[in-house]
């Protein structure tokens, strides 16, 4: 998902937007995670961006995207950009972990 949250609208509170704008992004990651995984992958993975532009845009955790947009909100932004993309990732086993579930 690469999308600019315009949060203007002649009928619609500022606060509702912002709501929406959180709706959105977890509802997407919700949909995304509940597609079924390709062979030899373990989990979703997700690269996340957030900026006032898209020119702007950092990379974020996934986790800091309710955060991004409660700062807009202080911020009473116009708009907002936010990116989200899924990958399929496997998690790496470490040598130390193997080790504790062998007593």
């Amino acid at each position: 998902m690469k999308k600019t949250f315009v949060l203007s609208h002649p009928k619609i509170k500022y606060a509702r937007l912002i709501e929406s704008a959180k709706s959105d992004a977890k509802k997407y990651v919700r949909r995304e995670r509940n597609k079924q995984l390709p062979n030899g992958a373990d989990y979703w993975d997700f690269d996340c961006k957030y900026g006032n532009t898209e020119q702007e845009a950092k990379v974020i955790h996934l986790s800091e995207i309710n955060k991004c947009i409660d700062e807009a909100e202080k911020l009473q932004l116009e708009s907002f950009y936010l990116e989200i993309l899924v990958k399929a990732a496997t998690r790496e086993r470490s040598e130390d972990s193997d080790s504790d579930w062998d007593m």
